[in-house]
């Protein structure tokens, strides 16, 4: 199995999940720059973006969607075991792609990437200020469980977490969410993730 990417980027919670599930695989590192735009990088994700899972005959692209698949595939526990859950788990996978991502991508691409002269404060003000919306969600629900959802830690714990954790990347604080900030340490304190960030 390969998987193509640097912690630097989105590929950090394919990268995180490959390391939860325990499976054998080579990373190769794949920038989200140059060479992830290469022919032969193109031929395994057309999109031009990392991460990238190739196992066997299989390939895919999106990172949630290469953790659902390692989760289910080779995860055990992590992957839930019944249908209700299995559509929890989907949809707090989306709900981090859909509802906390579209706020953390703009402080990333303001405060970081950009070159400065294109750097809008006021964009990163605004996501600032619209993150706190489901940041609120999040933390009303972890209120009364450990995990997203129940006792255990889930795909769901880990997609959504990886999601989230941008926001450390920009020193965006949560702590005033203390619910959320608790289970983001529980989360990120799991010896997966130490083992996917010194990749």
């Amino acid at each position: 199995m390969k998987l193509y990417g640097v912690p630097a980027s989105r590929a950090m919670r394919s990268i995180w999940a490959a390391e939860e599930v325990g499976v054998d695989y080579e990373l190769v590192p794949t920038s989200f720059l140059e060479e992830s735009k290469a022919p032969e990088y193109l031929a395994i994700n057309p999109n031009g973006r990392v991460p990238a899972l190739v196992d066997g005959d299989l390939v895919l692209f999106e990172s949630m969607a290469i953790n659902l698949y390692l989760a289910k595939t080779y995860g055990g526990k992590l992957y839930p075991s019944n249908p209700q859950d299995e559509a929890r788990a989907n949809q707090w996978t989306i709900w981090g792609m859909t509802e906390l991502e579209p706020h953390l991508i703009p402080m990333v691409l303001h405060k970081m990437f950009l070159p400065e002269d294109q750097r809008d404060p006021a964009i990163v003000a605004k996501a600032e200020v619209e993150v706190e919306r489901p940041l609120a969600v999040l933390d009303a629900h972890v209120a009364d469980r450990e995990y997203l959802l129940g006792g255990d830690f889930t795909i769901a714990d880990l997609n959504v977490a990886g999601a989230l954790s941008t926001a450390a990347f920009v020193k965006y604080d949560i702590s005033k969410f203390e619910n959320a900030a608790r289970w983001m340490s529980r989360c990120t304190g799991r010896p997966s993730f130490a083992r996917a960030q010194a990749k």
